[in-house]
């Protein structure tokens, strides 16, 4: 056991959150926790890590187990530059690191009379005991460990060096992921540790957290499904102030549910069925001749534990009225047209160049890439709300558009939310607004809330609900599923896939865009191109990891193919050409191009052949290492010199192993 609630009870002022809740997290678990909004997933966590005490009932942590908590929006902690602060949590660690040297230092200063006196003794015992700690933590690969992390999570070397002043809320939120992640807790909690991120940034996470220890656990909050699918075994829904565990992954999960849902209905029905007729029996039989009959039933129905009729808090969470009105025409085939695109900001380097295509009317394009490669740019370019470095974008005939902004910026933040359908439809007076709030979740006084003072989702929903009042027949969205919670995004995927007319949408959400694009524009920053492909996000990775493994197949064939060439010794060269054959120009331009493909390969196969090279040493070094680390923390027996020799041996190694770590790295980039 890593923590526990047993028999939690926890509300707020109006408001009960739980009763009687008990919840365990085992080594091995990775637990997804869902649940429509408001439903108490981050204020279980909390409770977990100890930052809120329950009203009654008791929290128990293991002793001596690390807990790391990422926040969903919490308060910064940074100094200096993204490096310096990655390096934050490890404050002890680095402590320990300059401990080690200035001991290193004294021990190698000493003579021999003062090495095998006591207090020479106690010096080798202090650094072989704080060695033996240091290593336990992985000290010695910890600036390995946190580059990686930082280069799977977006940044770059230049990132690291930058004041963290400059961090956008996106980078710094990326940047306390990165912190909790490289403390290695035995519990991990993690409220919507995807936002932020991008897809390839997601399949990293995804990657570490696949590979997390088996006697380590984490906790995740997400509401992004595909992602849930991919790491969790078990999925938690925290349901009317309690929670209901699904052994399995989120697809699993989701026919348990559904299951488990209608088991409970069926019950409460059929005790509804014979409660009626038990009750039409009495009726008609307390004043006749079977009254002692009905007296004993009544007597019975009255001892009866009566079901409640099941909540189905996910259904009302998707309880949303989204269908997006066409415009009464359907716009002209050619949605959108392109020529020669470019795309850019002042002096930096081109987002996008020559890009020509056609967007017909009826397609549902998906447009995915990495943060900063320009999506949104795009975007508004296509539709004429964004500048061009060069080239056009011409819309159809008749095309009329609905936009959805990521950032919201369609809300006025002193505008109630009856002001803010009004602003489309000011024709409807107060009651028919309220109304139509309803169909979004805003009941009672909703209404007459100020915008400013709205949560995430709420901001989402009221956005959607002005864009539907507007027909159109292309919707261009730019991350629509942002700050919805599951059910949220299922109502909003089954609208889009009835909408008959052409959509344009960004998005970091795999399943989403599985569910709605038919075609993906995918940017590649490097290229400052677009890869059109045609299906949705799982068809493409699906091409990408065929063509993965095709190239796989023909370097393993080129490679057998060379191989089985050098072993046969050439009989005779190659007849000459007849004269007249082939230009010389020609001739020496191929002979060229001959000899630095050549070059290339072989260039190439030294660096495979060196990285296996490498690895070989890696392992050699860190065995090595280990052994030194291990004889070092043992009872030395008082023979100094061969100490003072094993200590210096242990530096060595580690400099040699961290040089060839940063080989390692730089080959494995280059051939990849």
């Amino acid at each position: 056991m890593l923590a526990q609630l047993a028999d939690v009870h926890f509300g707020y002022p109006g408001t009960d959150i739980f009763e009687s809740l008990s919840f365990q997290v085992n080594p091995g678990q990775r637990i997804g926790l869902v649940g429509p909004n408001g439903a108490g997933k981050s204020t279980l966590l909390r409770l977990l890590v100890g930052e809120l005490v329950p009203d009654r009932g008791q929290v128990v942590r293991a002793r001596g187990k690390d807990v790391a908590y990422l926040h969903q929006s919490q308060e910064f902690h940074g100094t200096g530059t993204l490096w310096d602060t990655l390096l934050l949590p490890f404050a002890p660690l680095l402590g320990m690191r300059a401990e080690l040297a200035q001991l290193h230092d004294q021990i190698a200063a000493l003579s021999h009379e003062q090495a095998e006196s006591d207090a020479g003794q106690a010096l080798l015992r202090r650094y072989g005991n704080l060695e033996h700690e240091y290593s336990h933590h992985d000290g010695y690969n910890l600036e390995v460990r946190a580059k990686a992390l930082a280069y799977d999570l977006g940044f770059s070397d230049a990132d690291l060096a930058r004041g963290v002043g400059t961090l956008s809320g996106g980078e710094r939120g990326r940047v306390e992921l990165a912190k909790v992640l490289l403390q290695q807790p035995d519990l991990l909690l993690l409220d919507e540790p995807t936002n932020h991120l991008d897809v390839e940034a997601v399949e990293h996470l995804e990657s570490r957290l696949q590979q997390w220890a088996e006697t380590r656990a984490f906790v995740v909050i997400s509401h992004d499904r595909y992602f849930l699918q991919a790491v969790c075994n078990e999925i938690v829904d925290v349901e009317d102030g309690d929670v209901v565990r699904y052994p399995g992954s989120y697809d699993k999960y989701l026919v348990a549910r559904a299951e488990r849902h209608e088991q409970l209905n069926a019950a409460w029905q059929r005790q509804q069925d014979e409660i009626a007729r038990t009750e039409d029996f009495i009726r008609k039989n307390l004043a006749g001749q079977k009254t002692n009959q009905a007296k004993s039933r009544r007597k019975m129905l009255e001892k009866v534990d009566r079901l409640s009729r099941h909540r189905d808090a996910w259904a009302e969470a998707g309880e949303i009225g989204l269908r997006f009105a066409v415009s009464d025409h359907r716009g002209a085939k050619e949605a959108i047209r392109t020529d020669r695109l470019e795309l850019g900001f002042g002096s930096e380097p081109s987002l996008l160049t020559d890009f020509t295509t056609t967007i017909y009317r009826g397609e549902r394009i998906g447009i995915i890439g990495p943060n900063g490669a320009g999506k949104t740019t795009l975007m508004k370019a296509l539709i004429g709300r964004g500048p061009l470095r060069s080239g056009q974008a011409y819309l159809g005939p008749e095309v009329r558009i609905g936009y959805f902004d990521q950032k919201l910026s369609d809300l006025d933040e002193d505008h109630s939310l009856i002001d803010e359908i009004r602003s489309v439809r000011g024709d409807w007076n107060e009651d028919k607004t309220r109304s139509y709030l309803g169909r979004f979740r805003f009941t009672g006084e909703d209404g007459f809330k100020k915008v400013r003072g709205l949560s995430g989702g709420e901001r989402n929903r009221l956005q959607l609900a002005k864009l539907m009042l507007r027909p159109v027949n292309l919707l261009v969205m730019d991350e629509p599923t942002n700050h919805l919670d599951i059910p949220a995004r299922e109502t909003l995927e089954e609208a889009l896939c009835a909408f008959d007319g052409t959509l344009l949408v960004v998005s970091h959400d795999r399943y989403f865009l599985d569910r709605v694009a038919t075609k993906l524009f995918h940017l590649d920053p490097k290229t400052a191109t677009i890869d059109i492909q045609v299906g949705n996000y799982s068809d493409w990775k699906r091409r990408l990891a065929e063509a993965e493994r095709a190239r796989a197949e023909a370097a393993q064939q080129a490679a057998a193919a060379a191989k089985a060439a050098t072993a046969r010794a050439p009989t005779a060269k190659a007849a000459a050409k007849a004269p007249g054959d082939d230009d010389p120009s020609d001739k020496a331009k191929r002979r060229e191009e001959y000899e630095a493909k050549k070059e290339r390969e072989r260039q190439r196969e030294r660096k495979v052949k060196r990285l296996g090279q490498v690895e070989a040493d890696i392992a050699k070094y860190e065995a090595r290492l280990k052994e030194l680390r291990e004889i070092l923390s043992a009872e030395h027996g008082g023979d100094w010199q061969k100490l003072h020799k094993l200590v210096d041996e242990e530096q060595d190694t580690d400099h040699k192993l961290q040089s060839l770590l940063t080989e390692w790295e730089t080959l494995s980039s280059e051939l990849s």
